[in-house]
């Protein structure tokens, strides 16, 4: 019975240490759970504080997109607009040019 009793001592010393070791395991799972679930938390903010900055880039992008265009629009009516002055002077100029050309041939114009 003493052999058999030892046996039984062996087995549960193995148990013993068997149940130890998958304590130290399941520990150390819960040291790496603890710190993923602390990076997974560090990167949702992060994620949420970038979130917010694209946001106010992007409405600032579009604010400045609008005020570009809105000034492409000012530019082209007024580029329009010189370009019709430009050519209402070169009108204005060529019959200027015309009246000054028939006045040199009026006789009354002529030097003595």
């Amino acid at each position: 019975m003493t052999q058999q009793g030892a046996v039984l001592q062996g087995y549960n010393n193995e148990l013993v240490k068997c149940i130890e070791d998958l304590n130290m395991q399941r520990e150390e799972l819960n040291k790496q759970i603890q710190q993923a679930e602390e990076e997974r938390n560090k990167l949702q903010h992060e994620i949420q504080v970038l979130s917010e900055q694209l946001e106010r880039v992007c409405e600032n992008l579009a604010q400045k997109v609008a005020s570009r265009n809105e000034l492409d629009k000012i530019l082209a009516e007024t580029e329009a607009a010189y370009m019709k002055i430009l050519d209402s002077s070169r009108t204005l100029l060529n019959v200027l040019k015309k009246e000054v050309g028939s006045l040199r041939h009026s006789p009354d114009l002529k030097p003595n």
